[in-house]
């Protein structure tokens, strides 16, 4: 085997002098962090050892390679995973310690700086898992393909959907943008089919409305109670037990003396009780929640205390299309422990994606109830349908 050290700034730069001089089957042995220092020590500079070697031994007599092996799009290991180069990478650089869920610096003992090389390299892996992807793919469904990205589609949904397109693609020899839709239709229609769509079932008597800061809840409360006012003729009253804003509360009371509806507040346990005592002669009762930084389990543990969730109640948690997906995925976590059937999102017309609200219904098998597009009361908000959904995702698409 021919072995060789190389210097670099960065784990990344190391690999591609690597691979510019022994070729995509070369090997990473070890890797380790070297500091130099200059001027007597009073200077002191950071750069990464890799030992890389290559075997010219023939193919039958080779071994199997007993580390993570470099490879591009175009090499013959494109599919090897991802996630096992990266943690092969960081296995050189640090072992893991087994058996503990903890975070990196404290699985691996990693510094500061070295965690920041090894995100580096995770994002050069990811570009180069994207550019594996569409090497899969014919030149004709790689837009269709991009589109499905710019809809923040998880990219397992669009490997499905890639695949399918590929075999419909050899069967016709082309697809259009059309065909390619209603494939797409198809496939995730599919996958939603069973869960709870739709919005109040006006079966049971108290609606709880849970959700973060900033989503919109109140708002949103009002245009439901405004529907069942309206079209249902239902007798409605509220309970807010957010008492941290004033203005939450000033804002519900305006609603609530538009639609002639009763408001109580609630501070404790307490109140709430009192409360519904007060309003047990109404057909429905709207729960209006405090919005907090619900990615603390404190403030869940605390909803839970105050508020009944019980078979008398229909409990909807809001989430705003604004967010990260993967704060979305963190609230909905803390909240796995109460009844939620289903997902309220707002703000769907501040963004151009949707692939979001799919990909956490597919993940966490919840429901979609409504889906807001304003903040016209009662107007801006639509009732979940999963062809309405599914055409949202391709709202504007001109092919």
């Amino acid at each position: 085997m021919k072995m060789k050290k190389y210097y670099a700034s960065s784990i990344p730069e190391a690999m591609k002098l690597v691979r510019a001089e022994l070729g995509e089957d070369a090997v990473i042995l070890n890797s380790k962090v070297v500091v130099t220092k200059k001027f007597f020590g009073l200077v002191k500079k950071k750069s990464f050892e890799v030992v890389a070697g290559i075997d010219k031994m023939e193919p039958s007599n080779m071994a199997p390679a007993p580390t993570a092996t470099l490879a591009t799009p175009q090499s013959s290991k494109e599919n090897a995973s991802l996630q096992e180069i990266t943690n092969a990478v960081q296995a050189k650089i640090h072992p893991v310690q087994p058996k503990q869920d903890t975070t990196l610096q404290e699985e691996t003992g990693i510094p500061e700086e070295l965690r920041k090389e090894i995100a580096d390299l995770k994002s050069l892996m990811q570009s180069m898992h994207k550019k594996t992807t569409q090497a899969q793919y014919p030149d004709e469904l790689l837009p269709f393909i991009e589109y499905l990205r710019q809809q923040e589609l998880n990219e397992e949904l669009i490997t499905m959907i890639g695949d399918e397109l590929f075999m419909h693609f050899k069967e016709a020899a082309e697809i259009n943008f059309s065909q390619c839709k209603l494939i797409t239709k198809n496939l995730l229609r599919k996958k939603l089919e069973g869960l709870p769509i739709g919005g109040l079932t006006y079966e049971r008597k108290y609606i709880n409305v849970l959700g973060p800061t900033g989503v919109g809840k109140t708002t949103t409360i009002a245009k439901m109670a405004a529907r069942a006012v309206l079209e249902k003729k239902k007798k409605i009253g509220f309970i807010t037990t957010d008492t941290y804003r004033i203005a939450a509360i000033e804002q519900l009371k305006t609603y609530a003396g538009l639609l002639q509806a009763p408001v109580e507040i609630a501070y404790n346990a307490t109140d709430f009780e009192q409360a519904i005592q007060r309003l047990s002669h109404l057909d429905l009762v709207f729960i209006d929640t405090a919005g907090r930084n619900y990615k603390e389990v404190k403030y869940v543990d605390d909803l839970q205390r105050l508020i009944k969730f019980d078979d008398q109640a229909e409990s909807f948690l809001v989430l705003a299309m604004t967010a990260k997906e993967k704060d979305m995925t963190d609230i909905i976590d803390q909240f796995k422990q109460l009844p939620i059937e289903k997902i309220i999102f707002t703000k769907i017309d501040e963004t151009n994606s949707i692939g979001t609200m799919i990909n956490l219904m597919i993940k966490y098998n919840k429901g979609l109830a409504y889906y807001t597009n304003g903040q016209e009361v009662p107007e801006d908000i639509e009732e979940a349908e999963i062809e309405e959904v599914l055409n949202l995702f391709f709202q504007g698409e001109e092919k």
